[in-house]
């Protein structure tokens, strides 16, 4: 079953990149993503900026006032601050409730469709053989081991198949984490001036000096 094949092994990928990058990351990519489309909620994003910015303005011109000798004037911009300080935080409880409401989908979804997919397909095609051994190359034991827990003996099932994409997934993800920190470790290390040799070639000199 190609098709069964390839769906287990996108399943274990995504774990493994979810795994990988986390999935607050990725919440937080899908949400700057979705304000900038011309969605309604980019526009209450829109709005809660423009609104912030209008504050910001006002907060400088109120502090820039004296209260003693432009009261009236510092009074007027008293109240405006106020006022939007208030719909400012009217706006940004309903954009953090939005947030929090797609953070919720969000998670549900990814769940169902990673560990979800990853409990519900081996336990309905446990008896499907994802593909068969070749006849008499392997013990017995093999075989039946392969075939765990309801397959044809001689075949793999999906739990053999899921175990061997995860493990497999897993060893890349690892090798490919290791060797990008120690390219990163060994640039910074390039790029870290030697200070202890030109400590160590100071001293030697100041020693020759004194001697």
């Amino acid at each position: 079953m190609p098709s069964l094949l390839v769906l287990i092994f996108a399943v274990e990928l995504a774990v493994q990149l979810i795994n990988t990058i986390g999935a607050a990351t990725i919440n937080n990519l899908l949400w700057r993503s979705v304000i900038a489309l011309p969605l309604p909620i980019a526009s209450k994003f829109t709005e809660q900026r423009k609104k912030q910015k209008e504050y910001l303005a006002v907060r400088r011109e109120l502090n820039a006032t004296s209260s003693q000798d432009e009261f009236a004037k510092w009074a007027k911009l008293r109240r405006q601050h106020d006022k939007l300080l208030d719909e400012l935080e009217k706006k940004k409880k309903d954009l953090d409730a939005s947030r929090a409401s797609f953070d919720r989908y969000l998670t549900a979804a990814r769940l169902l469709l990673t560990r979800g997919a990853q409990w519900f397909l081996p336990f309905w095609y446990s008896r499907e053989p994802m593909f068969w051994l070749p006849y008499g190359w392997f013990p017995s034991y093999v075989e039946w081991f392969a075939s765990f827990p309801r397959a044809p003996t001689g075949s793999v099932s999906i739990v053999v198949w899921q175990w061997a994409c995860f493990g497999m997934l897993k060893l890349i993800f690892e090798t490919v984490l290791g060797v990008v920190g120690l390219v990163v470790a060994f640039g910074q290390k390039q790029r870290t001036p030697p200070v202890a040799a030109e400590t160590s070639s100071s001293t030697s000199s100041s020693e020759k000096k004194n001697s």
